[in-house]
């Protein structure tokens, strides 16, 4: 197709036809954006899971309260942080100005706090004093891991 100049016209002006980046790094962060919301939702779902199974072995509505608590809030830290990633690629990926980064810093900051909350939570001891780092989904898998064992020490005691 050509333009009334005579010039071969391409989808995005003055670029030639092809694989645009900034596209790709878009589609990207909608991949991450997709994979942080699901995390999210799974870890919901494994959340009500594990209290329903804490509440069936008769551990108690407390303990069942907390297992449900904790997985959740591991749930919603993993899904935060693979947010700020995509924060993070959408922004590195295109042609920012400064009110783009500005934007991005804020977000990353709500983010921020609002993990570093959850992990106070679910963990009552502030980040930086713990003796090693969790994540979202270390916690998410200890959480597994405990309702595992719990389970199999009912099996055997009920054997």
């Amino acid at each position: 197709m050509t333009t009334p100049s005579g010039r071969a016209s391409s989808s995005r002006a003055g670029r030639p036809k092809g694989v645009d980046v900034e596209e790709v790094f878009t589609g990207v962060a909608l991949v991450f954006e997709g994979i942080g919301a699901l995390a999210m939702i799974v870890g919901f779902l494994i959340a009500i899971v594990l209290g329903w199974r804490s509440l069936r072995r008769g551990e108690g509505g407390s303990a069942a309260f907390q297992v449900l608590r904790t997985t959740l809030g591991s749930a919603i830290l993993l899904g935060l942080e693979v947010l700020v990633a995509a924060d993070l690629i959408r922004t590195i990926t295109s042609k920012p100005s400064m009110e783009d980064a500005a934007i991005l810093g804020i977000i990353v900051l709500i983010r921020t706090v609002l993990s570093m909350s959850i992990q106070v939570e679910i963990e009552g001891v502030l980040p930086w004093r713990r003796a090693m780092l969790t994540s979202g989904g270390q916690l998410l898998g200890e959480a597994v891991a405990r309702d595992r064992a719990a389970a199999s020490r009912q099996q055997s005691g009920s054997a």
